[in-house]
């Protein structure tokens, strides 16, 4: 390894493991501000330290955290990062591995997990009762298959490519039992597409909100009628088809959470597309906004 490629190593390794997870599309736990919920399974996080409980591996630096959760080898994870985590871009010569396509893809497409129908009414209660969505709202959404039930009555929120076609690139899972889970459909290409509801966010027609997940794009658009809510699925600061969607003459905001994580992530946000405006729920999340409301639904948004 030359000098140069060693000190670009190690500045990659350096880069706070927080805001490389929330790239990767981690959530922060709820209940425990160290832990993180990712493809690869539940992370806790000590500074330059982690250990995967799903698989009872640890590392430390960013360059091992990108190779375990994405199943990379040292010099794709460093293409990575410089991609997703910096302002710079890999050279034309470096080449990301891709992953394992597995039983989700067949002749290069992606496909979505199968719906099972019996599970929908299971779904529907856990979004009605414990996230407090309109029914209403839900019905919209199952009617244009953007939302549906799995196998594992888990929740299913489709990813779309509105750049091409709408065609489904994946979707965000959200577990309906007792304990909190979520994640990414296996081969999900977050970077392609988002989930979105109040209309098509490339359209020019409505302001958008980017909220972290599609729970709190449904709900920030309930909130909020007249405006195009989408997720990032994750705390992502600077997703591939962002660059593209600020092009659109309507006003944009990073609607991330009311926690640390947020407030870094939609700080790294403004500063790749400054023309982006913060707009911080008044709790946690959108969807806890939403469950705690006692006045009508406001129509205005009000910025920080």
């Amino acid at each position: 390894m030359t000098p140069w490629a060693r000190q670009q190593a190690d500045r990659l390794r350096a880069l706070p493991l927080p805001a490389v997870l929330a790239a990767l599309g981690a959530t922060p736990d709820r209940h425990d501000g160290s832990k993180w919920h990712t493809a690869a399974g539940v992370l806790s996080v000590n500074g330059a330290k982690f250990i995967n409980w799903s698989r009872g591996q640890g590392g430390g630096g960013a360059i091992d955290l990108v190779m375990q959760v994405l199943d990379l080898r040292f010099a794709g994870a460093l293409a990575w990062l410089e991609r997703h985590c910096t302002g710079a871009r890999p050279p034309h010569s470096t080449t990301l591995p891709s992953r394992p396509a597995g039983p989700a893809a067949v002749d290069g497409s992606w496909l979505l997990p199968p719906p099972h129908p019996r599970h929908l009414a299971r779904v529907k209660g856990y979004l009605t009762e414990q996230r407090g969505i309109d029914p209403a709202m839900i019905d919209r959404l199952v009617a244009s298959g953007v939302l549906y039930a799995d196998a594992r009555a888990n929740a299913v929120f489709v990813l779309l490519a509105p750049r091409e076609a709408n065609r489904p690139v994946g979707a965000e899972l959200r577990g309906t039992g007792s304990q909190q889970w979520r994640g990414l459909a296996r081969g999900s290409r977050k970077d392609s597409g988002c989930f979105s509801v109040g209309g098509d966010p490339f359209a020019a027609i409505a302001p958008i909100v980017l909220c972290e997940s599609a729970i709190d794009a449904i709900s920030c658009a309930l909130l909020h009628p007249g405006f195009c809510c989408l997720s990032t699925s994750g705390a992502r600061p600077n997703p591939a088809w962002l660059a593209a969607l600020t092009t659109q003459p309507v006003p944009i905001h990073c609607g991330f959470d009311a926690d640390a994580t947020g407030d870094l992530m939609a700080a790294e946000m403004l500063r790749w597309h400054p023309r982006i405006k913060r707009l911080r729920p008044a709790r946690h999340d959108w969807n806890d906004v939403l469950t705690s409301r006692s006045s009508p639904l406001p129509t205005v948004l009000t910025t920080i």
